[in-house]
Formats: structure tokens, sequence, C-alpha cells
């Protein structure tokens, strides 16, 4: 599904290209610096519904660019290089503008990348679903962040249960595949390192991670940093690991950051969702 807004729709250009060759690089400074170099005819800048800069795009002689600052501040000598080649100001809310920059680079991502192979056994959608309808009950209209999401199937029952979900993984195959079933929509996708979530994503209700792990003395480090930035940005979420000493590890994880946790056997799925850490913030 190819949604409503794009970045060339959104500034009223048939094509644009964005500067930034990946969603990762959307918080790095120096794309801020190499649109104000390029030989510009006209610009337009897009600010959004508090009249904060999200984007410029800038007519070249090779066709319309444009960089983004919905993650990264516009600087002043960027505001001189609009100013100085002049054009018109569009506004859009943030929310929009944001959507239309996830599935930018989603769709790249589904036209380039050879998908990985099929990895979700059919009857682990219900599972799941079962396992969210236990612990959480009816959360519908709640955004929801999809973490270390591979090929969308937590997305895809999120979904279906109403919720909203924001998904991110740094599997460019997987996420290809999710795109190609549709268990991932691109407009709700990241391609990012879930231990930085927190440069790219808000605040947000809630949080799920399927199947994270194994831990190990090579990996825990990162595993540990991509959990605490996911319960840092919800305010509810739900991890599940293979065995009761992952559990364990991230109940010590989330025990530290001031939550609450509960770690509960599911007998559904003994493989990969065996163990789960239910984890609130302290009342």
């Amino acid at each position: 599904m190819i949604h409503e807004y794009t970045p060339a729709s959104i500034f009223e250009v048939d094509t644009i290209s964005l500067i930034e060759p990946s969603y990762s690089d959307l918080i790095d400074e120096q794309f801020t610096y190499l649109l104000t170099t390029l030989e510009a005819e006209q610009g337009r800048l897009l600010i959004d519904e508090e009249s904060d800069p999200l984007a410029l795009a800038v007519l070249t002689p090779n066709g319309w660019f444009a960089g983004s600052f919905h993650l990264r501040h516009p600087t002043a000598p960027l505001i001189e290089y609009f100013e100085s080649i002049g054009g018109d100001i569009y506004q859009e809310d943030r929310d929009i503008w944001e959507q239309s920059v996830r599935e930018y680079y989603s769709l790249i991502i589904r036209q380039e990348v050879v998908p990985a192979l099929e990895d979700v056994n059919p009857e682990r959608v219900g599972m799941i679903d079962s396992l969210l309808e236990e612990v959480w009950g009816d959360r519908s209209g709640a955004e929801c962040l999809d973490c270390c999401c591979g090929s969308g199937v937590g997305s895809m029952v999120l979904r279906n249960r109403g919720l909203k979900p924001i998904s991110f993984d740094i599997d460019t195959p997987l996420l290809s595949l999710g795109f190609h079933t549709g268990r991932l929509r691109p407009e709700e996708t990241m391609c990012i390192d879930g231990s930085l979530a927190s440069r790219f994503i808000g605040q947000t209700k809630g949080g799920l991670g399927l199947m994270f792990g194994e831990f190990n003395e090579f990996n825990r480090e990162s595993w540990e940093m991509i959990t605490s930035e996911l319960i840092s940005l919800t305010e509810w979420s739900l991890i599940t690991v293979g065995t009761e000493s992952e559990a364990d590890q991230v109940a010590r994880w989330g025990e530290s950051r001031h939550r609450v946790v509960e770690v509960r056997e599911n007998t559904r799925d003994p493989i990969y969702d065996r163990f789960v850490c239910i984890i609130e913030e302290e009342n």
C-alpha cells in the first residue's frame, strides 16, 4: 500500500530526491551543510503546524533535492541559503511529513533489497495475539513500538488489535520481506539501530520486543542498550525471550531503570517466546 502523502506530493513536484542516503542518516548534520552547497535556482521551505522548519527542497539543474529536519535542527546558514535563492513556504503536519519520509526510505529497501526467506510460522500469529490479549487486553488506539521488528509479525498483530505500530530493525532483508508480505507498512517502518532508537523516536505509550536474544558475552551490551531504549521510550512494554536466564537479565535491566517487571512463562510457544517480561512504569 502506498501512502497518500509523499515528499514529492507535499512539495507539489513530480519527483524529488532526499539528499540523506538512508533513514539512519537523517540525524547527521553534515547533510545540512551539503544541501547549502547545491547550485539551486529556487527553494521551497516546509514548516510544521508550529511554524518550525521540517524540510528544504531546492531545484537544481539535476532536479529537485530536499533535506529533512524533523530529526535535526536547521542552521542559520541554511535559512540564509533559502532566503538567498528565494521561493515559497509550504506547511504540513509533522506526523504526515514523518510518515512520508519513512515510506520514502522503506520503498527503496523494498525495491532494492532481496527479501529474506519466509521466517514466520503461521501459527505464531495466533500465539502472539493470544499473549497480548492476556497481558494487555484491549489497548486499541495506542501507539506501540515494534522493536527489532524483523519481518513484521508483531507489527501485523498490533495493527490487527487496533494499535498503531511504529516498527524498526537494522536487518534490511527481513524488512524487505515484511514489505513484500504486507506485514510491515512502509510509512510505519524505519531501518535504524535499536540502540539509538531515542534519536529517531519520541515518547510513546507502548512497546513490543519479540524474541530478544540470544544473549552472550559478545552481544549482551548491545541487547542491554536496545532494551534500555525501548523501556525509556514507553510507559508499558512486553519483551519475550527464549530462556529464563535471559528473562531474569531483562528484568534486571528494567528494574535498574526504575520499572516494575513481572516475568511469566508462556506455554503457547516453547521456542521463540517462552518467557515474557511485562514492564511498567512505577506508580
